[in-house]
């Protein structure tokens, strides 16, 4: 038998990994679990995947393309407010890898980093991964699911604190994280000499009234703040394995360095195909905005019906409703969920202890497979028992 780590061992058991698998294995199931947009990515980029396809079987400089890296700082400018040289961002196999190698390069053996919770399921791995020390904040409903810069401040160590972790729009609990908020994090990074890891995959994909700040267009943060992006969310480009991070000149000379050291760049044919879905029209991720609101409305409208309580998200593909009241778990619910009812949806533990009497639904799914979805779900709770 290969000898596996200690570290390996200790990580966090997930249950989506098995309830995906099942529902992509068994046609009967329908799934609420993906984390993904549905649609395809809008015919540009298609027409560019043929065009690039025998043009791009060679690395790219580990910092990304140079006309890629000059594009993302006019869309920071352009979008985000933030000024930023190319140089200081750097072109990875999606944000997961720029999380992972960020880690690498800001946090030793039990230093720590502070961590929402409930939180996306990824984030906690990649810091355990490099044994730093996690504190972890609760987040709750009662505040919708907003994170508290009071409990930050309690929970910072002067010695070991080193990285407060941020997503906004939030996976798994839809939450838009206010202007407000974002200041006084602000406040508290630059009074104790914190980073703060932002992961701003889904914000293009708001809703009613919401509106996307970052936290590196904010006075002072020019030093604090790493942002973390992607084109899955927005493009619908998950497979094309394609983000990015912008950091201060020296973290983000640390990331290209081990960046050698892990995939050495991102897919080149990825990154010319990247430069001109930064120069698409806003059409095409309205469109899919306007969909995943009609799906909105109906599942939070469902669920709650239900007697599910289901804050309505201001962001990202996701519903994380409360089944306190059904007195069982959230794992135990999910498989009988899974098994009785054939709808696979995530149980809140997997992002974390405080996710626990919660479920994640995601709406990247389409509108009629939801109504039926909600249709089972409706029928399995009228006769279950915990």
């Amino acid at each position: 038998m290969p000898h596996i780590s200690e570290r390996e061992r200790q990580m966090p058991e997930q249950e989506i990994g098995k309830l995906l698998r099942i529902a992509v294995e068994r046609k009967d199931i329908i799934s609420l679990g993906p984390g993904e947009p549905d649609f395809p990515a809008p015919a540009p980029i298609v027409a560019l995947t043929k065009k690039y396809a025998n043009q791009c079987n060679h690395y790219s400089p580990p910092g990304g393309l140079k006309e890629l890296r000059e594009a993302i700082a006019k869309k920071l400018k352009r979008d985000n407010k933030i000024t930023t040289s190319p140089e200081n961002i750097v072109v990875t196999c999606g944000s997961q890898e720029a999380l992972l190698i960020a880690a690498a390069c800001t946090l030793d053996v039990s230093e720590q980093v502070i961590l929402p919770d409930p939180s996306y399921m990824g984030f906690l791995p990649t810091f355990e991964l490099f044994n730093a020390g996690i504190k972890t904040i609760p987040l709750r409903e009662r505040d919708n699911f907003e994170i508290d810069p009071d409990e930050v401040e309690r929970a910072i160590d002067p010695k070991k604190t080193k990285v407060l972790m941020i997503n906004s729009p939030a996976n798994p609990t839809g939450t838009v994280l206010s202007k407000k908020v974002l200041e006084q994090l602000a406040d508290i990074a630059i009074e104790h000499d914190l980073l703060i890891f932002s992961d701003e995959a889904y914000e293009k994909i708001l809703y009613d009234d919401a509106k996307h700040v970052s936290i590196g267009s904010l006075n002072g943060m020019e030093e604090h703040a790493v942002i973390f992006q992607s084109f899955s969310k927005t493009y619908a480009m998950c497979g094309y394995r394609l983000g990015y991070v912008a950091a201060p000149p020296e973290l983000a000379n640390a990331i290209k360095e081990t960046h050698v050291n892990t995939t050495i760049c991102a897919p080149t044919i990825s990154q010319k195909i990247g430069i001109e879905a930064l120069k698409l029209p806003a059409k095409y991720t309205d469109a899919m905005v306007k969909e995943y609101n009609r799906r909105r409305k109906l599942i939070v409208k469902r669920l709650n019906g239900m007697g599910l309580r289901t804050p309505t998200p201001k962001g990202a593909f996701y519903t994380f409703s409360n089944i306190k009241h059904l007195g069982v778990g959230s794992l135990r619910f999910c498989h009988a969920l899974l098994e009785k009812a054939k709808v696979a949806v995530v149980p809140g533990t997997d992002f974390g202890k405080n996710g626990e009497g919660y479920i994640r639904c995601s709406y990247a799914t389409d509108y009629k497979l939801i109504e039926k979805a909600m249709d089972k779900m409706e029928h399995f709770l009228r006769t279950y028992k915990a």
